[in-house]
């Protein structure tokens, strides 16, 4: 999608409907969660300790943070090109809907499908984005999470 010169600020409307691409697969490993973990200080044992999650957790071991993997959207994102290239800044501004589907297992692969839902043109050169992100697993039938997500691109 990055590399599509025909998505632009002035063009955007163009998209809504359309899926604007699929990212990479990336590893959500214990490392990462342990990371997350550290840093908001949600140490529940499903998703940082490994020995008892493997002996307790209903999904046989620990699981990533559905924070964490909502965390992920926006890299993923920007990485299928959702920001315009002429946009000279794209700012996450809020949520309109999430649903975690299926938790994401310690070593799980995970890639985001975007589809552009709507486009909001406001003052200055601003423009509201909504779209569509599809968490989805590697292996998996059902995403991880499903999310209407909105950002300022800013022209």
């Amino acid at each position: 999608m990055s590399s599509n010169k025909e998505y632009r600020i002035a063009t955007i409307e163009d998209f809504i409907g359309r899926e604007l691409g699929v990212s990479e697969w990336t590893v959500v490993d214990q490392a990462r969660i342990d990371a997350f973990a550290q840093c908001t200080g949600d140490t529940q044992w499903i998703h940082v300790d490994v020995e008892r999650a493997k002996r307790e957790s209903p999904f046989g071991g620990t699981i990533a943070h559905g924070y964490l993997t909502l965390s992920l959207l926006a890299p993923l994102a920007m990485e299928i090109g959702v920001i315009p290239e002429d946009a000279s800044a794209g700012l996450n501004y809020g949520l309109d809907k999430v649903r975690f589907m299926t938790p994401v297992a310690a070593g799980a692969r995970v890639r985001n499908r975007v589809t552009l839902l709507s486009v909001q043109r406001k003052d200055g050169g601003r423009v509201i984005v909504k779209t569509m992100n599809e968490l989805q697993i590697e292996g998996e039938d059902k995403p991880a999470l499903v999310a209407e997500t909105l950002a300022m691109l800013v022209g």
